[in-house]
């Protein structure tokens, strides 16, 4: 019917399943949660599809979409779920870092000596050496001043140090995390490591226990020695012992050494600028000691002053006039020639207590006065001559008759060369060697007024000459030594046996090699000095050999002894008539021959002077019955002098060094001949010797051997300088001061 036709045409029934399905439809809540991801179809298909649903059934009220609340929801519940697990995971993390660091904990322990165990280790040892009068006279080893109780230091010295290096000393507990985190981010802003954090306790800890060196387990060993010293001892404690062991630079361990090093006076009754100086000593102590950068060091003491008014350790005011006018009272460093006695001591140390394991006094032989006049008669000669003569180094060995040395010189600058030329160089001693010679010849026989000829010799084909290059014929043995004769020396080692100078040489003390040939008459084998003093000693003494030495006592500074020197045993050496008359020989070479410069007022000395070839080596060895002293001067390099003799420069530094040595002190004789050497050798002298001539005094004729003999002259009496032809010869021969 018209009336019943629906509007969109004809609908046909539909029956069986058809049918039952037809009014089945899907809504939205049907659908399962997630269809929105499914590919949208196109829009044509959708709008067909919305086109026959409408037709099929009457429109419906559209569903409002999911609220935007649900979304929030969703998200925050998100959000809740992310930050469930950050804290999961941050929780397990965290528990891992702690199990972590107990295992480098439990591992840094493993490498530490059981902390039950762990003592204060003792001081360094020190070697204090003292002289004769108990005086210092240096020290060696590293040194450490007694300890000093924290309540003897004035209150600004502690204060200081920890102004400048651990602020917040008293408020930490060994390990100051503020002060870690200040130098973290110092060092960072500054691109570098300009900021420690290190504690005063765990600088103290790694100045005990550990080593210097920069690595991860170290610090981490320092942290925890750091809070076991703080559990086991008291802050003042702590800060008594880093003050006492502290390294300040030149081997000075704790402010007491190094007040002593530097200033001369006890850590008690240093100034505030002092104090400052000390504490600004730790950061960099050997480029900060104040005797070799005095610039830097006081510029590092005004930054400990300006940090110590920041604390209020000391008034703005205080600092400022500190700073203004600092009274620092700094010593040189060690320099002084005493110190080429201080290393001779550290050689034979080992020989006579071994290995020291605590700190030790050794006294010594040295007289502190004769050490500093012996000290500048070698600079101050040197300073004076070493150009003209073209000399730049110089040695002096003085000792007793008995081998006590009583001062040492090893060269003119202990800071600039450290080789003593005292006791380790060897030299060429020329005619200082020569009294060995004439020695062995009295000892077959021979005496000061036998006559040899001076005239020229040849020894296969070796042809030495005097130094004058002139010849005297005849002469003595005595005129012969004064002299210096060279030729008269050859030939009376040849005739005596170059073998058997040697064996006198080192029966009285020589024990360096020497080689038995011609030569050795003239001093060609090399020696020390303080050998060569120490043969000459017996001459001094009567015969008796000596062994040179410096040390008598060695104690610990508790008193225990463990060294004394046992006096020599009396070894006859010389026979005293021998003595006598080499005595009264060498005595001649102070009155009118080549040492005739050398004086001391009063009193009868000998000795001899050497000048070896090329004048290379100059040397005088004198010597009264009080003192024997030796002098070389030279170059190390063994370059000739500009005619350096020993009768010049080493006459002058003797005489100004024994003439300030004997100063006080009663006149003694030199050992002498036991009633002379005989009157049968005056007439057997006198027959050996050219007559006596009336003529006017002149040169005598010529000889046949092409040498001019010198006037007669009594066998037992000695030349005079200013008396006739004599006189006029040896004015002529002495010129040279050989």
């Amino acid at each position: 019917m018209a009336w019943g036709k629906k509007k969109g045409g004809r609908k046909e029934p539909l029956f069986g399943l058809p049918a039952a399905l037809a009014d089945l439809r899907l809504t939205a809540a049907d659908r399962i949660p997630g269809g929105e991801d499914k590919p949208k179809k196109s829009a044509k298909s959708s709008a067909k599809r919305k086109s026959e649903d409408a037709g099929d059934e009457p429109p419906r009220e559209r569903k409002a979409p999911a609220s935007r609340s649900g979304a929030k929801r969703r998200s925050k519940s998100r959000f809740g779920a992310g930050l469930g697990r950050l804290v999961y995971w941050g929780a397990v993390l965290s528990l891992w870092g702690v199990i972590a660091v107990i295992g480098v904990v439990i591992y840094v322990g493993a490498h530490l000596p059981p902390i039950q165990s762990l003592e204060i280790p003792k001081r360094p040892p020190t070697i204090q050496i003292v002289g004769i009068d108990g005086s210092m006279l240096a020290q060696r080893g590293e040194m450490a001043g007694a300890n000093v109780a924290l309540k003897d230091l004035p209150p600004y010295l502690p204060k200081a140090f920890i102004a400048i290096e651990d602020r917040r000393y008293y408020s930490h507990f060994g390990i100051d995390p503020i002060g870690i985190l200040r130098a973290l981010v110092t060092n960072v802003l500054h691109r570098g490591v300009s900021q420690g954090g290190s504690t005063l306790t765990q600088q103290l800890a790694k100045n005990l226990f550990l080593t210097q060196e920069r690595t991860m387990q170290r610090k981490l060993q320092e942290a925890e020695l750091a809070i076991w010293l703080e559990r086991k001892h008291s802050k003042d404690e702590i800060l008594e012992l880093y003050l006492n062991r502290v390294y300040f630079g030149s081997g000075a361990y704790g402010v007491e050494a190094a007040a002593q090093k530097y200033f001369g006076k006890s850590a008690r009754n240093v100034t505030v600028a002092e104090a400052a100086m000390l504490a600004g000593l730790v950061k960099s102590p050997s480029r900060l000691a104040p005797n070799r950068n005095p610039e830097g060091a006081e510029a590092r003491a005004q930054i400990v002053l300006t940090a110590m008014a920041d604390a209020k350790f000391i008034t703005e005011a205080q600092a400022q006039a500190t700073i203004g006018h600092p009274s620092y009272n700094v010593k040189p460093a060690g320099a002084g020639t005493v110190n080429y006695v201080a290393d001779w001591i550290g050689e034979v140390l080992d020989d006579l207590v071994g290995q020291i394991d605590e700190s030790i006094k050794v006294e010594t032989t040295i007289d502190p006065k004769l050490q500093s006049v012996a000290e500048a008669a070698i600079i101050d000669e040197l300073a004076a001559k070493s150009v003209k003569f073209n000399v730049s180094q110089g040695a002096l060995v003085a000792m007793t008759p008995d081998g006590a040395v009583r001062a040492m010189v090893g060269g003119r600058n202990y800071s600039e060369s450290q080789y003593n030329r005292a006791v380790t160089a060897r030299r060429q001693p020329g005619s200082s060697f020569k009294p060995f010679v004439y020695l062995t010849a009295l000892e077959q026989g021979l005496t000061p007024d036998t006559v040899r000829q001076d005239a020229p010799i040849e020894v296969k084909g070796w042809k030495p000459e005097n130094y004058t290059h002139e010849y005297f014929g005849a002469v003595t043995l005595t005129q012969a030594l004064a002299m210096s004769l060279n030729t008269v020396a050859i030939r009376l080692g040849l005739e005596v046996g170059p073998k058997n100078v040697v064996r006198t040489a080192h029966r009285l003390g020589i024990s360096s090699k020497l080689e038995p040939n011609a030569s050795i008459a003239l001093g060609t084998s090399e020696v020390s000095v303080v050998e060569l003093v120490g043969a000459y000693a017996p001459f001094a003494n009567g015969g008796f050999a000596v062994a040179p030495h410096v040390v008598t006592r060695i104690r610990t500074l508790s008193g225990k002894l463990l060294y004394m020197r046992q006096p020599d045993e009396r070894n006859q050496v010389i026979d005293p008539r021998n003595v006598g008359m080499m005595n009264a020989m060498m005595r001649e070479t102070l009155i009118s021959g080549t040492a005739k410069k050398a004086e001391i007022p009063g009193w009868p000395a000998a000795g001899k002077t050497g000048t070896s070839q090329d004048y290379r080596d100059a040397w005088f060895i004198g010597y009264t019955a009080n003192l024997v002293t030796g002098v070389w001067l030279g170059n190390d390099d063994n370059s000739p002098t500009k005619k350096a003799t020993g009768g010049g420069l080493p006459v002058e530094v003797w005489s100004r060094f024994m003439k300030t040595a004997h100063e006080g002190v009663p006149v003694a004789n030199l050992p002498s001949s036991p009633g002379g050497w005989g009157l049968s050798n005056l007439a057997q002298a006198a027959s050996q010797v050219s007559p006596p001539t009336a003529a006017a005094p002149g040169p005598a004729p010529a000889s046949a051997g092409g040498y001019r003999p010198p006037p007669p002259t009594r066998a037992n009496v000695r030349p005079e300088a200013a008396a006739g032809l004599d006189g006029w010869l040896m004015d002529r021969l002495f010129g040279g001061n050989r």
